[in-house]
């Protein structure tokens, strides 16, 4: 999660195209920024994020014991993000990054959940999105799909345009899709009334009365909190948000950006706020 704010071209600057609307500096970048808007006046991902640090930063993707050897690459992202950088992803910042080893560099590794146990087909979402005969809705992609699963593959597709929802595999085959999927997922809220990890991320988002009294804090917890939810917020000090949290800190070390960056530990990690987002496994075990 934390690398989908850092990949990028290698190719030269892009001289803005330039006009004010209404007081306010609008620019068109070309391919990578397109359509009038005001965060291509800003870097694109091409002006500080370079086809190398890709290759750092996902430095293991490609050796035999990966399970997606082939299938990331950075030309692909770099399409996907084109598509969302003139709605601010990507168009905020960036550093440059050092290579560096160890486990933490198994990045992009996978394409899709491996030895999936069920179909992931909930029946809620029958009228809406009903479930495909004999479809896996299991986690594939760069930020894989979680809970009701044939609902959120049936609402990505809407989105992109793609039939997601009779195939899904689509997602395993196409790299820019995948990148795609994920990060309209980053960009758009997961319901109504919640913001977005993009929004969260960049400090756009203001937190609610509400969200104060459950203890949801502007930084680094709140995005992984909308992302993931109770699958690793609320529930104390465990290894499933500690994961992430390593990720980002070792991202931001690599992209010369600094961990101290990330903040303090109160708004690093989501171990006591209260998920904006519970899944379906656990509401049931709760009513039962």
């Amino acid at each position: 999660m934390a690398a989908l704010m850092a990949v990028a071209n290698g190719q030269e600057s892009v001289k803005p195209l330039v006009k004010i609307v209404k007081g306010k500096k609008l620019c068109d970048k070309g391919w990578e920024c397109k359509g009038w808007s005001q965060f291509c006046c800003n870097q694109t991902i091409s002006d500080y994020f370079q086809t190398y640090q890709f290759e750092n930063l996902f430095a293991k993707r490609n050796t035999p014991v990966a399970h997606a050897v082939g299938f990331w690459d950075y030309h692909s992202f770099i399409t996907a993000a084109a598509q969302y950088q003139p709605h601010g992803f990507g168009t905020t910042g960036g550093g440059y990054g050092v290579a560096t080893g160890g486990p933490l560099a198994w990045g992009l590794c996978y394409n899709k959940e491996m030895s999936p146990s069920k179909l992931y087909c909930d029946d809620y979402y029958k009228y809406t999105y009903p479930c495909t005969p004999g479809v896996s809705y299991h986690g594939r992609g760069a930020l894989p799909i979680y809970w009701s699963m044939n609902y959120n593959y049936g609402e990505t597709g809407d989105a992109l345009k793609v039939d997601l929802l009779n195939h899904p595999e689509y997602i395993e085959n196409n790299a820019t899709l995948a990148f795609q999927a994920a990060i309209w997922r980053w960009m758009t809220p997961v319901k109504k009334h919640q913001p977005s990890a993009h929004d969260v991320f960049v400090g756009n988002w203001k937190p609610t009365k509400n969200d104060t009294l459950a203890k949801r804090v502007p930084g680094f917890g709140a995005t992984m909190n909308v992302l993931y939810g109770d699958q690793v917020c609320g529930q104390g000090d465990v290894d499933a948000m500690n994961n992430i949290i390593s990720h980002y800190l070792y991202y931001l070390d690599l992209m010369g950006v600094g961990r101290e960056e990330a903040g303090p530990h109160e708004v690093l990690t989501c171990e006591e706020q209260k998920p904006f987002t519970v899944s379906p496994s656990s509401a049931s075990s709760s009513s039962s």
